[in-house]
């Protein structure tokens, strides 16, 4: 199941657009295809019919409250926004969820001059939705650079977010041909993410791959990043936050996989493939592999420990100065013999073994030779 199909379980979701691509088809679709839930719009900078749609009846339509003629020193009426948003959320009556939406927090924010009282304004609409009895949301729509965006995606705001990020597919095809990097799977995520993050961040550069090339965002279809922090998944938790990239279909209005979209059909043609070390041998200035006559003189070498007999056992007498440096000796009936630097009791813990030597069987040799 896509994240995009996941989001009714948010309270708060924040749309993000940038002048490189534009997130205003997911907005439609939440506004448009949202039949559990009452819808109360708020428009800025949108005409509402560009967000709603016609086909609804009556009924299922949103209540919409238009303020694009509400602008501040052109309307000698201009009292402020704020009051008439607060206004109509408390007299909504309280029998069904809500959503509600506002289609620009950079015009709100032009209009009112100043981020803490957008701040505290956006508090009040969100404690007044928290104390509706039918769980609500509150879906803000915003264009980056915004300074509103590190203090709403903030937990004091509010604990649990679904902050959507619409991305050009450009970027993705940049960092497969400039930097190697493809999107997971086949790349690793901690690689894929820790070099699609930083880059996603500088906007100028999102803006140059898409203004140079198109002249603007893909009107077809676009990626989309999300990031869901709380509220709840299919199987009832989610613990931290959880990041990943889904596509996004303009035409048919719905999400979908990433490797589904056809402007990056050309990365998924790449198989995964597995990273391996590089062997060391490879880059050496001399050569180690082994002639065929090399190959078998060191056949014909005996390997120690392999002939049974005096012989091995002679051999054996070698490594006795080495047995009194163990810890703990297992010999003659699993009997544990502690480690002595005195010269006395090596002296007879060497006697000892040599007159045991040649009670031990073969096995035994090898099975203590290997100890050492």
């Amino acid at each position: 199941m896509l994240l995009l199909d996941e989001l009714d379980g948010q309270r708060l979701i924040l749309l993000q657009s940038s002048f490189a691509q534009s997130s205003l088809p997911i907005l439609r679709h939440l506004v448009s295809k949202n039949a559990k839930r009452k819808t109360f719009l708020v428009c800025f900078l949108y005409p509402p019919s560009s967000l709603v749609d016609d086909s609804k009846s009556q009924d299922e339509k949103p209540v919409i409250l238009d303020l694009l003629d509400l602008v501040p020193t052109y309307n000698d009426d201009w009292r402020g926004s704020q009051g008439q948003i607060l206004t109509g959320l408390e007299n909504e009556p309280d029998t069904s969820s809500i959503d509600v939406v506002i289609d620009s927090l950079d015009t709100l924010l032009s209009d009112i001059g100043s981020v803490q009282a957008v701040y505290a304004f956006l508090r009040s609409v969100l404690s007044l939705i928290s104390s509706r009895s039918k769980p609500s949301r509150l879906i803000l729509h915003l264009c980056i650079p915004c300074p509103l965006t590190p203090l709403l995606t903030s937990t004091s705001f509010f604990p649990s977010l679904a902050h959507l990020i619409s991305h050009p597919p450009e970027i993705l095809t940049h960092l497969a041909k400039e930097y190697l990097t493809f999107p997971p799977p086949i790349s690793p995520e901690v690689k894929f993410w820790s070099v699609f993050i930083p880059l996603s961040e500088r906007d100028h550069e999102s803006e140059r791959l898409v203004l140079q090339g198109r002249g603007s965002g893909n009107p077809e279809e676009f990626v989309v990043e999300i990031i869901l922090r709380g509220g709840s998944d299919a199987s009832g938790r989610r613990k931290g936050v959880q990041r990943t990239l889904e596509g996004w279909n303009t035409t048919k209005g719905y999400p979908m996989p990433l490797n589904k979209l056809t402007s990056l059909s050309d990365l998924w043609k790449r198989k995964s493939v597995e990273e391996t070390a590089p062997d060391p041998t490879q880059i050496m200035s001399f050569n180690l592999q082994l002639t065929p006559s090399q190959q078998e003189a060191r056949a014909k070498v005996p390997l120690p420990y392999v002939l049974e007999g005096a012989f091995v056992k002679m051999r054996f007498l070698r490594t006795v100065n080495l047995i009194c440096r163990q810890d703990k000796l297992n010999l003659n009936n699993n009997l544990p013999v502690p480690f002595s630097t005195n010269r006395t009791q090596r002296m007879t813990l060497t006697t000892m073994i040599r007159t045991k030597i040649w009670t031990f069987s073969f096995p035994d040799i090898q099975d203590f030779v290997s100890l050492l």
